[in-house]
């Protein structure tokens, strides 16, 4: 195999699952795993793929604050499914949380206006999208204001959650790794999103398929401490086998 045609092989896996992995590379190359991680660095320096600890994925993982206002006008309709999936799960007379972020915002519309429910939340525009609600008692947790998020975080949010125990999470991220984990870009969210996860019984993560082979500045968890994620068709089948066998439902919002 020349170079030219590892270089193709690896550029169409990429564009097909969305990560390479340098040893499955290699056994499939038949080429030394040194040869690959050059094959990887030449197409990184003509920008084509980004490298990170023995894989590849077609663009930086990393992922930068953006303000809430930028965020909603990305995979809307992906993330309206998603809402509307989650809210079929929520019961009646159940209590929840919900965290912030677009996706969990839009579950937020999407929940029934007859429905009994307590939510607890710390992101403002989710309690302002609940006010309208007569049967849903919301409990706004305060702190520090985050502007970019339209939420709060801090000490204060942190010790009101010990005071409540609910059923279940429904949670936003930046980013889904097998290997790092789920990341948030704000350190401070990270944190009380991770006490969030230690007071309910079980953990849902709403994520589009965007968010996956990406990385916030602030780690939440392991991907073993969730129950399921509802994301949608565009998830890299990799990344969904990995989740399944690891015991994480992944449902897929059509």
């Amino acid at each position: 195999m020349t170079i030219a045609e590892r270089h193709k092989l690896i550029l169409d896996k990429l564009n097909t699952e969305g990560f390479v992995g340098v040893a499955e590379l290699s056994k499939e190359m038949d080429v030394t795993m040194v040869t690959v991680r050059k094959d990887l660095k030449l197409l990184e320096d003509k920008g084509l793929l980004y490298r990170s600890h023995g894989s590849a994925t077609p663009v930086s993982p990393y992922v930068n604050d953006r303000p809430v206002n930028e965020k909603k006008l990305v995979q809307v309709d992906e993330k309206e499914k998603i809402a509307a999936l989650a809210a079929k799960m929520i019961q009646e007379d159940e209590a929840v949380i919900i965290g912030s972020g677009t996706t969990v915002l839009a579950l937020a519309k999407a929940i029934p206006k007859n429905m009994k429910l307590t939510v607890l939340t710390g992101a403002m525009n989710v309690t302002m999208a609940l006010m309208d609600y007569q049967h849903i008692e919301v409990v706004q947790l305060g702190g520090v204001v985050r502007k970019s998020s339209s939420s709060v975080v801090g000490h204060f949010a942190e010790d009101m959650l010990a005071s409540f125990a609910c059923s279940k999470l429904f949670l936003g991220v930046d980013g889904v790794s097998p290997e790092f984990g789920l990341t948030t870009s704000n350190m401070m969210e990270a944190h009380l999103n991770s006490k969030m996860i230690r007071s309910v019984q079980k953990t849902i993560i709403l994520a589009d398929s965007s968010k996956f082979r990406k990385k916030g500045f602030g780690k939440i968890c392991e991907v073993d401490d969730i129950d399921i994620i509802i994301t949608d068709r565009g998830i890299p089948e990799s990344y969904k086998a990995d989740l399944e066998e690891r015991g994480i439902e992944v449902l897929i919002a059509n």
